[in-house]
């Protein structure tokens, strides 16, 4: 859907750059005081495209931007450990904004309607920002169809807009040469608008103080997963973090990757799923460390491929694929395989409760799982061996895919996300892979041994770090 009539030349300029959805057209309100940013996947103010698209609307109409939080207590498959990571995520966002002229208004159930709000604020217009994953999804849509007034939805965590590319792509080969032709318009510096009219309300705006007392008596929140004292919410914390890899981890990436033992990644997934730092404010971090040639342009390349090519595959995948965490997803040599290989003997049989709580006989596994449950995170390399692993020992693909989701949603910072179901679809059924050569259980889909995994780092390390 594109801009109805009605719409000034440059707030209709501003509405049809790619980035830019219009759900629902037309003019702003002419009674508006003010521009709302529904903020849900990107918590940040710094380099966040839906906040500048919000401002700059408000700039043209001559108002000011209250950005707006709904906290629920039942987000999809989320528990206490992601709601805490998230609410320390909104203290930066709160601090952020009252710095940069814009409102911040946070709201819980069951006070947190966004339609009551925009009527109470008196919007003009609307800006959310763009998840591809289905339920989100749905709820944009079935805003869209009640609203009566416009909204714009602006895809802000990624770096090429999905909407360039209008597909998903079979293999990772196939879609590069699409990515590359993009990346000069769209790998540019991001820019921050200022806001020329300041959010002053008439009367006082009932609100919520963002903090740890947020989640106190939120009734139906899963309290079952604690939260993870291995990484701390926000843009501050994420910004910080980006500091330490480019300074040491960076110039050693080339060999440290691949070494779940060592700290050689950067550790952002958590903040890009929770949007506390974008991918541009990421990828040009790196591209400065190029051009002052404190690492080499093959070093960029690789990590650039991981965090805009890999990244942004995943969510094409998720945004063209509605059973993007099923075994549906399957690609169809990947079906025929695993279903002529369903009846094969497995070489174990675990429950999901042993898997969950890492009572396998393989020790490298149970360290993977044990570094997830206790961390939340998981190094990327073992996340392959991880899901892999789980298809061997689970009694047939679509239960190996279940569970696999499960757990990484449950227990990863950066689960419930295009990427985590994008990596479990490669494992398992050979999304954005190749055949391989026939084995047992797996059939044609690559398989990773325990063996070759471990001869590939310091495996023993890693499972005393995880295990000991």
């Amino acid at each position: 859907m594109r801009v109805g009539p009605g719409l000034p030349e440059e707030l209709a300029r501003l509405a049809n750059q790619p980035r830019v959805k219009v759900r629902r057209g037309g003019a702003p309100l002419t009674e508006g005081k003010c521009v709302v940013y529904w903020m849900q996947r990107a918590m940040r103010v710094v380099d966040n495209p839906a906040l500048d698209v919000a401002i700059e609307a408000g700039n043209l109409l001559g108002l000011p931007v209250v950005v707006f939080f709904s906290l629920i207590p039942n987000y999809p498959n989320a528990n206490l450990r992601h709601y805490h990571f998230l609410v320390r995520g909104l203290e930066d966002v709160a601090e952020d904004a009252a710095a940069r002229g814009v409102g911040f208004v946070v709201r819980r159930h069951p006070d947190n309607a966004l339609a009551p709000f925009l009527a109470e604020v008196q919007a003009a217009l609307l800006v959310g920002d763009e998840n591809p994953c289905r339920e989100p999804e749905r709820w944009r849509r079935a805003l869209a169809a009640r609203l009566q007034l416009p909204f714009w939805t602006v895809d802000a965590d990624v770096v090429v807009p999905s909407s360039v590319f209008g597909r998903s792509f079979f293999l990772f080969h196939h879609f590069r040469p699409h990515l590359k032709k993009q990346l000069s318009q769209f790998l540019v510096p991001p820019r921050s608008v200022e806001p020329l009219y300041r959010w002053r309300p008439d009367r006082p705006i009932d609100g919520v103080v963002p903090g740890p007392a947020l989640l106190n008596g939120l009734h139906g929140l899963d309290r079952t997963v604690q939260p993870s004292d291995a990484f701390t919410g926000g843009t501050h914390a994420a910004l910080a973090q980006l500091r330490r890899f480019v300074t040491a981890p960076l110039g050693r990436y080339d060999v440290a990757r691949n070494h779940p033992e060592v700290q050689g990644t950067s550790r952002l997934s958590p903040y890009l799923h929770f949007g506390h730092i974008g991918p541009l404010t990421v990828a040009c971090a790196v591209q400065q460390e190029r051009e002052v040639g404190r690492i080499s342009a093959a070093t960029e390349e690789r990590f650039l491929e991981q965090l805009i090519g890999w990244r942004e595959l995943s969510v094409l995948f998720v945004r063209h694929n509605e059973n993007y965490d099923t075994w549906e997803c399957a690609e169809p040599w990947a079906r025929k395989t695993l279903t002529e290989h369903c009846a094969d003997p497995r070489p174990h049989l675990y429950s999901f409760e042993q898997l969950e709580c890492a009572e396998t006989d393989d020790d490298l596994w149970n360290a993977a799982q044990r570094e997830m449950v206790q961390t939340g995170w998981m190094h990327n390399y073992m996340r392959m061996y991880w899901a892999k692993k789980i298809l061997e020992w689970t009694p047939d693909p679509a239960r190996a895919y279940e569970w696999a989701v499960t757990l990484n949603d449950r227990y990863q910072l950066d689960g419930r996300d295009p990427n985590g179901y994008a990596g479990i679809a490669w494992a398992i059924v050979g999304k954005h892979d190749r055949p391989w050569f026939d084995r047992p259980v797996c059939g044609l889909v690559r398989p990773m041994s325990g063996a070759s995994t471990a001869k590939k780092f310091d495996a023993q390390s890693y499972i005393r770090q995880n295990l000991g």
